[in-house]
């Protein structure tokens, strides 16, 4: 018997509707040519969890979801009907696990045994439960983070303040220092004239002072008596006495003006001044009336009384004493 086109054509219209069917239930994991059991499992939230997704017992895929159903009269709660194995044996209190699906992402359904000697039916309940997913673990760890990061922005603050307080303190010094600076440069720019007039003067003195040395050399030159040359002898030492002291003060007076040693620290003290200035004076007598009468003090004839002068003469008047 021959079938016309038109069965043809139906026949294999019908074949490839059968083969779709069976085609997306295998797709989908469903098992179309054995039986499977149904259970049910109340959820509050399921996270994403959607129709196909597998059922895992010990990590092996025993079923799949098979529908998902919200019941508003139980506060919004989801109903999952699950498709288990018919060769799966679940007892009672066994619990249905939702967790995330791993690193691919998606949900599954973990199913614990429980301990019960009586065996669930077909179409009864398991206990729902939900893993933590990732996002609440991170949460989880990372709230004792925050909470020292938060502690550690306290402390970071409290020691900010704390070197703003020492800035101004710092500050405060740097000022300071620096008023105590011009104080010491002022009372240095006062002094300083003093200090150059009595170097002006100490030059002076020892300018007459050598003067005078080379007008005695003559005198010595012609001492004719053992006397007079020990006498010529000891004036000349003690001129050289008086150079070495006029060397060393004119040292100590550098070193009083650049501020260094002890004496620097009296450079306010004008009793020091009027000391100096009075044996400068003294000096520039003596040596007047040296250079006036200087038979007072070296006796050249043997015979004949000594003309001493006048014990005082007047001031000289080449250096100048203020």
């Amino acid at each position: 018997m021959k079938l016309s086109k038109e069965a043809k054509v139906g026949l294999m219209a019908v074949f490839a509707m059968v083969l779709l069917y069976f085609g997306f239930h295998i797709l989908k994991g469903s098992d179309v040519f054995s039986r499977t059991y149904k259970y049910y499992v109340i959820y509050d939230n399921i996270d994403g969890l959607t129709a196909s997704n597998p059922v895992l017992l010990n990590g092996l895929n025993v079923g799949r979801v098979q529908e998902i159903k919200l019941l508003q009269d139980q506060k919004n709660h989801l109903l999952v009907t699950l498709d288990v194995q018919k060769g799966i044996i679940l007892p009672k209190g066994t619990t249905a696990l939702l967790a995330d699906g791993g690193l691919l992402g998606g949900k599954v359904i973990h199913l614990s045994m429980g301990s019960s000697s009586v065996n669930l039916e077909d179409n009864d309940t398991l206990i729902g439960k939900r893993e933590a997913g990732i996002s609440a673990v991170l949460q989880e760890k990372a709230l004792p983070l925050v909470t020292h990061a938060d502690s550690l922005v306290l402390n970071l603050a409290a020691v900010a303040e704390g070197f703003k307080e020492t800035g101004k303190i710092l500050n405060q010094m740097i000022r300071n220092y620096d008023q105590t600076g011009n104080t010491v440069q002022g009372l240095v720019t006062e002094n300083r004239k003093n200090l150059l007039v009595m170097t002006s003067n100490l030059n002076k003195l020892s300018e007459s002072l050598v003067e005078t040395e080379k007008g005695l050399k003559p005198l010595l030159d012609k001492t004719g008596s053992l006397a007079d040359s020990l006498n010529a002898l000891r004036l000349g030492e003690t001129v050289q006495n008086a150079n070495r002291t006029i060397s060393d003060l004119r040292g100590l007076l550098a070193s009083v003006e650049s501020g260094k040693g002890t004496a620097g620290k009296l450079i306010k003290d004008e009793t020091l001044y009027n000391n100096l200035n009075s044996t400068m004076v003294s000096l520039n007598k003596l040596m007047t009336n040296f250079r006036e009468h200087p038979k007072r003090y070296v006796h050249l004839s043997v015979f004949g009384k000594k003309d001493k002068g006048p014990s005082e003469s007047r001031m000289d008047t080449t250096t100048r004493i203020k």
